[in-house]
């Protein structure tokens, strides 16, 4: 039964059974400033767990030999590789990254946002993974960036990296912040922005937003071949 899964999947979404190359770099990046609270920070990590573990997203993670890493940030000197680069090789290691994920401690409470400085920050980390076919930071924020490099000012740098930027607004204590993540942080070909009305729609959106950036995406990639 195990084999016609796999297969069942592999026609659904264009994957070819034998190996390949890593198709998707992707940056998980996370809000921890001080207007997340602790309730707030544990649905953001639980969350991005379980989005993590839904079936269709763990097999195109699997079936593209992803990588994926953990940053948590904050201010413009704040930002932390809390979980570096996993090669996702098989089910179990989106199992032992979404556990990570739910234990790993949070580093700041009480700074400011600086959104450029944490692309920046991610941005960086595509050098260690120069192999995968995509490169995608995914950013959740619940607020502007109000310190450090502004996110308007690094097209050239995106560019030149060849990243794609797209982001999760959770718009708990701004409801315009949809429209400032259009304007001012996604970048590249279809990138988009995800709308979580407050924190506790997190969850669900967060796996929405994975389904579109991974498996869709992954499948259409594979499809080139």
């Amino acid at each position: 039964m195990v084999f016609f899964r796999v297969l069942s999947f592999a026609f659904f979404f264009g994957f070819p059974v034998g190996g390949r190359a890593c198709d998707l770099a992707l940056v998980l990046a996370v809000d921890v400033s001080g207007s997340v609270d602790s309730e707030e920070y544990r649905i953001q990590m639980d969350g991005l767990a379980e989005g993590l573990r839904d079936g269709v997203v763990a097999e195109a993670l699997v079936r593209g030999k992803a990588q994926v890493m953990l940053i948590q940030w904050s201010g413009s000197t704040r930002q932390e590789v809390s979980i570096p680069w996993v090669d996702i090789v098989d089910f179990s290691a989106v199992e032992a990254l979404a556990n990570r994920i739910q234990q790993v401690e949070r580093p700041w409470r009480n700074y400011s946002t600086a959104i450029g400085q944490a692309l920046l920050r991610a941005v960086a980390q595509f050098d260690d993974v120069p192999v995968c076919a995509r490169r995608v930071i995914d950013l959740s924020g619940d607020g502007t960036s109000n310190e450090g490099v502004s996110p308007t000012g690094l097209d050239t740098v995106l560019v030149q990296a060849e990243v794609t930027v797209n982001a999760i607004a959770i718009e708990e204590s701004d409801a315009d912040l949809t429209s400032y993540f259009y304007e001012n942080v996604i970048h590249g070909e279809g990138a988009f922005v995800a709308t979580a009305e407050s924190f506790a729609d997190y969850p669900g959106r967060i796996r929405m937003k994975l389904l579109r950036e991974v498996a869709r995406q992954t499948a259409q990639l594979q499809r080139l071949r």
